[in-house]
């Protein structure tokens, strides 16, 4: 059975679009992407989440996916098991890759690969080669989110579906997403979140729609901390995605 591999890597000399500190956060915590109980515990515990959003909008099965933003490949390795032709995670922290990489092998699951390349630069080596293409939980961590939304549009076929996720930027969201989550529940490290980086669904949209994408749906998350789940909402007041299409002409 073939693994996945790192071939044809790329390590641009000067990602302008990227905030140092964010990726050495991440890559502290590199070690942990796969444990349910360490921070990374809530994006082990919204992913079916994420999945059933994603695979409503853009039918997995049989297509050529690209994550970005895929950290330790939690949700990568979902999509490749939902039955994608080939899924392509890409992040510019290196430990988190290796990680990524190092479990889909011992997952054996071979329609999974992993590359450091800026989403910026992808864009311009692969345009219009995703039949899907992922970003989730990453704008609110990047210098230039609107950068980053029109790479992703770039490499989405014409007619192929984006899904993005982030949270909504109002003092619920600052009550719920820093105070309650990394500060009183301690769900996740504090310092993790920089409520200014948030981002609403109409700023969002609008990037969406500077880019040529069109509007096809969004869903929020609810945290239960009774029953320490999540649950998809229609409220977007806090964690939100929303699904955008390529038009074909």
């Amino acid at each position: 059975m073939n693994t996945p591999t790192q071939e044809h890597t790329h390590f641009p000399a000067a990602p302008a679009n990227v905030d140092a500190s964010e990726i050495d956060k991440f890559s502290q915590l590199a070690h942990k992407w796969w444990d349910k109980n360490s921070e990374f515990k809530p994006l082990h515990d919204i992913n079916p989440l994420r999945l059933e959003f994603i695979d409503r909008y853009a039918r997995l099965a049989g297509k050529k996916i690209l994550d970005v933003g895929c950290g330790g490949g939690i949700l990568s390795e979902a999509m490749a098991k939902a039955g994608a032709s080939s899924v392509t995670g890409i992040d510019l922290a290196g430990k988190s890759l290796k990680i990524a990489q190092l479990h889909a092998m011992q997952e054996q699951i071979s329609n999974v690969s992993y590359r450091k390349v800026s989403v910026e630069d992808l864009a311009a080596e692969m345009p219009a080669s995703f039949g899907a293409v992922t970003c989730m939980e990453m704008l609110e961590h990047v210098p230039d989110p609107g950068s980053v939304v029109r790479a992703c549009a770039e490499l989405t076929e014409p007619g192929g579906v984006v899904c993005f996720s982030t949270i909504n930027r109002n003092t619920k969201s600052y009550l719920q997403a820093i105070i309650a989550a990394e500060y009183i529940l301690q769900l996740m490290p504090r310092g993790t979140h920089d409520h200014h980086k948030f981002i609403t669904p109409a700023e969002l949209a609008r990037l969406c729609r500077q880019a040529g994408l069109e509007w096809l749906g969004s869903s929020g998350f609810t945290y239960n901390p009774l029953t320490k789940h999540y649950h998809l909402t229609e409220n977007l007041d806090v964690n939100y995605m929303i699904a955008c299409r390529r038009p074909v002409n």
